[in-house]
């Protein structure tokens, strides 16, 4: 077994691979950008070497920088992680030419399965089910338009080194894929330096299911059940689960066993995931196979109890594997959350900043209930530009997987992030969302269920009784606090009133309470409804557990001047207390009007410009193009909303602009 292993990675994957080794008793090396000096992996790991500036192309890419840091820690051995050189044939090579182990499958594998066209051919020669496609690499998007023309709309546009929905796009009709081809080559050169793609067929209203497989040096090959990814946005996946609701035992076995067939063809050894897409029938067909730890491993592990990062090191380390395929066992249900660092009211654009508060739910098993939250960041740590948004990955696991959905929902309510924008509201909302929670899933599940994008979540009535009970209750454990404080701290006795008026998500609730007393709030509404509200809380907690009119709840609170902010299953509120006096006055208030911002495009990130569309005095049609601007190894396309004129460009190709900047004026 090796003493010490490297880590040519960062953020949640490398200390992901370091809290496994740690475990193993085996010494870590932690390599860093400038950007990442005080990053999490570099404090957990035993050592850490620069390698480089903050661009990946000039770091963490670089493989001779990786090697030499290898060497001058006298590490025996590097584990990749997922994405950057993970699944560079070049990498092993020139480890192996330096005498280093590395923690992957071997170059040869890696080649014929890492490049997307050529997996294809491997896979069709194995007899793997595969999507009719265009195999060859493509020169420019005229033949790429041709291609398609045979194939038949609509195609995907994908980066042969791709991964992580990077270099990939959907094209319905030939604009789109004169476009798509633009931008898969430009995304995949950025992120990967391979800027070949191909385009095959894309397969209407498809699910995303994969099949983990670990293979070892001595020819044995397992396949460790499956993962259901389906739910996607731009390609990317946000949810994952295992098992999945799709498949049958039968269907389950058919796809592992073309999986690991294929693994043997290559004679693959360490872990990797053979992707496929499947129609709702059930049938199925290959995509390609990551020759690497993916993502959503977690998941995998929770339902078959492996630790995935340590079987890799033990097969790098030339063991046979410890099971076979009988001793698979899948128990219980796994559902994964991608936390992102992104704006999911505007359009998931990312957002970089420092966080000022991360407070995830505790992690651990109770009542067979198991939450975990791999992650690469602390409270305090900078989410920069020059990297992948993701900040964390929540994991829930319980014996189904309507268990599993109430616990993630429950752990999401719970997560503390202040600092940037991020996505917890939303994936609360998917928690709630009856096809999802049906399992009726496609990749166009986001796209179909929110065609305008998110806006937040208006919960129904009963909800929104409730919550305005909740907040009456915080407001008065506040003004109780505040009433006991000595002398001139003491701002007055709390109100001796019990009515009360709430206004919360553009309406007013009128509410009584009725007692309180250990814990338990009775409060009465307008119509005669009884709510109870049990729950232990203190002012100045952002997080309120208990339950709401018999239902368990768990609700983000915050005082923010005369109001309560509740976060709940995706909605977002505002909810202020008033007498019934102050509620009529209140009611007078003239409302505020919102400036108009059509006379501007604005940057909805921080980002690079990397291409302006448009010149001053031109006439766009709406939908049109104006500029794109890259944020987070990702390119997004700023169209125009409704036709205009251009008048005064404020921005230039190569600026990095902060949120909000304008990037042009309309005439």
């Amino acid at each position: 077994m090796f003493g010490k292993i490297l880590i040519a990675n960062r953020g949640e994957i490398a200390c992901r691979v370091i809290r496994t080794a740690r475990r193993m008793g085996i010494a870590t090396v932690a390599v860093y950008s400038e950007a990442d000096r005080d990053a999490l992996h570099v404090e957990m790991a035993d050592e850490a070497v620069a390698i480089g500036p903050a661009p990946a192309s000039q770091s963490y890419l670089v493989i001779d920088r990786i090697v030499e840091a290898a060497r001058q820690a006298g590490a025996e051995a590097v584990h990749p992680g997922y994405g950057f050189l993970s699944e560079r044939p070049a990498f092993p090579e020139a480890l192996e030419a330096a005498g280093i182990a590395f923690i992957g499958p071997n170059p040869r594998a890696m080649a014929a399965m890492g490049d997307k066209i050529e997996s294809k051919r491997v896979a069709a020669a194995a007899h793997v089910s595969t999507v009719p496609g265009h195999l060859g690499v493509i020169a420019d998007a005229e033949e790429a338009v041709a291609i398609a023309r045979q194939i038949g709309f609509p195609v995907m546009i994908k980066a042969s080194a791709g991964g992580g929905g990077k270099g990939m796009r959907i094209a319905r009709d030939e604009a789109a894929v004169r476009e798509g081809f633009r931008l898969a080559t430009s995304e995949a050169r950025s992120s990967f330096g391979d800027d070949r793609v191909f385009v095959e067929k894309f397969i209407t209203d498809p699910r995303h299911i994969e099949i983990q497989l670990i293979a070892d040096k001595h020819g044995h090959v397992v396949w460790l059940g499956e993962r259901e990814c389906s739910i996607q946005r731009r390609n990317q996946k946000v949810i994952e689960e295992a098992p999945s609701p799709l498949l049958d035992p039968e269907t389950r076995r058919a796809m592992g066993e073309q999986a690991a067939a294929l693994a043997r063809a290559v004679g693959y050894d360490s872990v990797g995931t053979v992707e496929f897409v499947a129609g709702q029938d059930r049938s199925f067909f290959f995509l390609e196979m990551n020759t690497r730890l993916q993502v959503e491993h977690p998941v995998t592990e929770l339902v078959t109890g492996l630790d995935l990062v340590e079987e890799m090191i033990r097969v790098a380390a030339g063991e046979p594997l410890r099971f076979g395929q009988d001793d698979v066992k899948l128990k219980g249900w796994a559902i994964e959350s991608r936390i992102y660092a992104e704006d999911p009211y505007r359009d998931f654009m990312p957002s970089i900043g420092r966080l000022t508060r991360y407070r995830p739910p505790a992690e651990g098993t109770h009542r067979d209930v198991t939450v975990r939250n791999d992650t690469g960041v602390v409270e305090g740590s900078e989410i920069a530009i020059h990297y992948d948004p993701m900040i964390a990955k929540l994991v829930t696991h319980a014996p189904t997987r309507e268990a599993a959905i109430d616990a993630m929902a429950d752990a999401l309510d719970g997560f503390e992030l202040d600092g940037i924008r991020h996505n917890v509201p939303f994936l609360a909302a998917l928690m709630a969302h009856p096809r999802w929670r049906a399992g009726a899933l496609s990749t166009a599940f986001i796209a179909d269920e929110f065609p305008g994008g998110f806006a937040g979540v208006t919960p129904d009535d009963t909800a929104l009784e409730g919550l305005a009970a909740l907040a009456l209750t915080c407001e008065r454990a506040a003004t109780t606090r505040l009433a006991g404080l000595p002398g001139r701290l003491r701002p007055g006795a709390a109100p001796a009133a019990d009515a009360f008026a709430v206004k919360i998500a553009g309406g007013l609730r009128k509410l009584r309470i009725l007692s309180r007393e250990a814990g338990v709030t009775e409060i009465e509404t307008e119509a005669g409804r009884l709510i109870s509200v049990k729950g232990h809380w203190s002012p100045g907690q952002r997080v309120w557990r208990g339950s709401i009119d018999g239902t368990p709840a768990v609700v983000q609170v915050q005082r923010i001047g005369p109001d309560w902010r509740l976060v709940h299953r995706g909605a977002d509120l505002l909810a202020r207390v008033m007498s019934p006096r102050v509620a009529a006055l209140d009611a007078l208030m003239p409302e505020k009007r919102v400036s108009d911002s059509a006379k501007a495009l604005l940057c909805p990130m921080p980002g690079l410009v990397v291409s302006i569309a448009v010149e001053p005095g031109q006439s766009v049609k709406a939908g049109e193009t104006l500029a794109i601007v890259e944020a987070m190894k990702m390119e997004n396309i700023l169209r125009a909303e409704r036709d205009l004129v251009v008048d005064v460009i404020k921005a230039k190709v190569g600026d990095s602009l902060p949120v909000d900047a304008e990037i042009m004026t309309f005439a």
